[in-house]
């Protein structure tokens, strides 16, 4: 699946992951491959998701995650 990660500057991260774990405002919650389609207001955490070459962390203030046709795009501020 895509991950993008965009802020009001820039593009953070674009690329091919396995899994995302996002900082939901009800909770933690994971995206895998064919996830259901979902909006979510995200609060200050850290977006941990896998790659291919291992483990990354982004730490977030907030956002919005879209999650669709395996496509998961995360909004942060």
């Amino acid at each position: 699946m895509t991950l993008k990660i965009i802020s009001a500057e820039n593009i953070e991260f674009e690329g091919t992951v396995v899994s995302v774990v996002l900082p939901g405002a009800e909770g933690l919650f994971q995206v895998l491959d064919n996830h259901a389609a979902l909006i979510a207001a995200l609060k200050r955490g850290k977006v941990t998701y896998v790659t291919h070459s291992g483990t990354e962390h982004r730490d977030i203030l907030g956002g919005v995650a879209d999650i669709k046709n395996n496509v998961v795009s995360v909004c942060i501020y």
